[in-house]
């Protein structure tokens, strides 16, 4: 179970390292580095809504309910609990938590046997460690899930977790970037909160990022993303480096 704060809002799930400067010197190739990186995990990092879907549908269709492709779609991006309630309206039986519980463990069973990575995302990760350019993971699954995933990381390559469980709003609302954002800027003294960026795959995760300030990269996956000047839209991470994460930022920089 996740630490709580005095607020009562659970902790970000701490991974490694204590706190330290930020290492603002030039690197090896051109082009600027982004501060931190804040990664959303389902879509995005790794394919795991076919996942979701067949453990959903599962559900729907067991109680008689119709699984159908809007149904998935609105789904996607969205917080546990949203999600659990609109499987619920199509039918579901069980309550939010139960509904939570089945889902996540399907989906965490299959990440343990194998990692479902989306193109590029692996080696962008790896990259970006090698840079020394300081990673989280914000994403709407719970601890237990993204843990799971988390692990199956080189030591170092996440620093820590925002989770869905974590917070009191989820995404869309900005909440869980405006916490990884707070407790990045605590564990590295002088981040330029400006040259931060998040990736992400969907509508809510994008809207959450943008609404915390954060240069923002759209990666379609389930559904296209409407363009909009607060985020980039890239086909794919594939062939993408380090340094054009930083050079969204500046140019996020540059436009505000």
């Amino acid at each position: 179970m996740p630490l709580r704060s005095d607020s009562g809002v659970p902790r970000p799930h701490e991974l490694s390292g204590p706190t330290t400067a930020v290492d603002t010197a030039p690197s090896r190739s051109e082009g600027p580095l982004p501060a931190a990186v804040f990664w959303d995990m389902d879509g995005t990092l790794v394919d795991t809504e076919p996942l979701w879907n067949e453990s959903q549908r599962a559900l729907v269709e067991q109680d008689g309910g119709t699984w159908t492709t809007q149904l998935a779609h609105s789904l996607v991006g969205q917080a546990l609990d949203h999600g659990a309630r609109l499987l619920q309206d199509a039918g579901v039986t069980l309550g939010v938590g139960e509904i939570i519980e089945l889902t996540m463990t399907d989906v965490a069973r299959a990440v343990r046997r194998s990692v479902p990575w989306r193109p590029g995302a692996r080696e962008m990760l790896a990259a970006l460690r090698q840079d020394e350019v300081p990673c989280a993971l914000v994403t709407m699954s719970h601890a237990p899930l993204a843990t799971v995933f988390a692990e199956s990381l080189p030591a170092g390559t996440l620093e820590f977790l925002v989770t869905g469980d974590m917070v009191l709003h989820g995404k869309p609302d900005p909440e869980p970037y405006t916490t990884a954002l707070d407790v990045m800027a605590r564990r590295h003294v002088g981040l330029d909160s400006a040259s931060c960026v998040a990736v992400e795959d969907s509508l809510p995760g994008l809207r959450s990022a943008a609404g915390a300030g954060l240069a923002t990269v759209a990666i379609p996956h389930v559904m296209p993303l409407p363009a909009d000047p607060r985020w980039e839209e890239w086909v794919t991470l594939a062939g993408r480096t380090p340094r054009h994460l930083g050079l969204v930022a500046a140019r996020r920089s540059a436009a505000t």
